[in-house]
């Protein structure tokens, strides 16, 4: 039985990182919304925003499905950050972008069993 438990949770691990990947693959293709380029959004630089975002992501995919405490750390400062400004988020900014990379951003968040320091 134990190994049918390791088989699942290696199974839907492998899940969660094919499904980041079609997610990020998408969010590579995007260009980012011109008219939020050196925007701010609830004091947030929205290109810093999504670099830091973008590296975590980059990182998690590189290492196999996790990151490390410094990366982990800025995922959840930026999910927070994320929190903030998509409620304020207008049709000029694209909504759609940003909602893609909160979602990037919580799956891999979720996949990282280690809280945040």
């Amino acid at each position: 039985m134990n190994s049918m438990n390791s088989t699942n949770a290696t199974s839907g691990n492998d899940e969660l990182e094919a499904a980041v990947s079609r997610l990020w693959r998408e969010h590579e293709q995007a260009p980012f919304p011109a008219g939020l380029r050196g925007a701010e959004r609830a004091d947030i630089d929205l290109v810093l925003l999504d670099a830091d975002i973008a590296g975590c992501v980059s990182s998690w995919l590189s290492c196999g499905g996790s990151l490390d405490d410094r990366r982990r750390s800025v995922l959840h400062r930026r999910i927070t950050d994320l929190d903030q400004i998509l409620p304020v988020l207008g049709a000029a900014d694209n909504a759609p972008y940003r909602q893609r990379l909160y979602r990037l951003s919580r799956l891999v968040s979720g996949a990282d069993p280690r809280p945040a320091k």
